[in-house]
C-alpha cells in the first residue's frame, strides 16, 4: 500500500492510524493525518489536513482545515477550507466549509453551508471629519422624501 502523501505538498509529515485501531474519545493533532480506523468522539485537527481511509468509521464531530472522506462519517465536519467526499463516501451530517467537492456516486445526506472569505469589517462608526466632507458633497435633493418601490394610487 502507498503511504499517503499530505494534501499540501509544503507539507511532509502525514500521521497514519491503521485499520485496526478504535479510538473512543478525543483525537487532535499538530498535523496532517490519514486516518483508516474507527473512533467515536471527536476530531480537532485545526489547521490540518484529514483523510479518511476508505476503511476509516468515524462516528463524531470533525474539525480540520481540509477532510477528504473516502469511508464512512456520523458527524458534522467543519473544514476551514475544503471538503472532498470521494465516491466511496458515506457521510450523514452536515458539512461547514469554504469549498466543497462531492464526486460521483458519494452519499450525502446533511445540510451544506458554504462559508464566504471574511469580509472586510466597515467601521461601525464613521469619522467626523469624513462624515462632514460627505454631507458637503452630497445633492441638494438628498433631504428630499424618497419613493418606495410600490406607490400606492389614490
Amino acid at each position: 500500500m502507498d503511504t499517503p502523501k499530505p494534501l499540501d505538498p509544503s507539507r511532509s509529515e502525514v500521521a497514519h492510524i491503521g485499520k485496526s485501531v478504535l479510538i473512543k474519545g478525543e483525537l487532535s493533532g499538530s498535523e496532517d493525518l490519514y486516518f483508516d480506523g474507527e473512533i467515536e468522539g471527536s476530531i480537532d485537527l485545526g489547521s490540518h489536513s484529514l483523510t479518511i481511509g476508505p476503511n476509516g468509521r468515524i462516528r463524531a464531530n470533525v474539525r480540520a482545515k481540509d477532510v477528504v472522506v473516502n469511508g464512512k462519517v456520523d458527524g458534522d465536519v467543519s473544514g476551514s477550507e475544503r471538503v472532498e467526499l470521494r465516491r466511496s463516501a458515506l457521510m450523514v451530517g452536515n458539512i461547514v466549509t469554504r469549498r466543497v467537492v462531492i464526486e460521483e456516486g458519494a452519499f450525502f445526506k446533511g445540510q451544506l453551508d458554504i462559508q464566504r472569505e471574511a469580509a472586510k469589517e466597515i467601521p461601525k462608526e464613521v469619522p467626523r471629519a469624513a462624515a462632514q466632507s460627505a454631507a458637503a458633497s452630497t445633492p441638494a435633493t438628498a433631504g428630499a422624501p424618497q419613493g418606495t418601490l410600490v406607490d400606492t394610487k389614490r
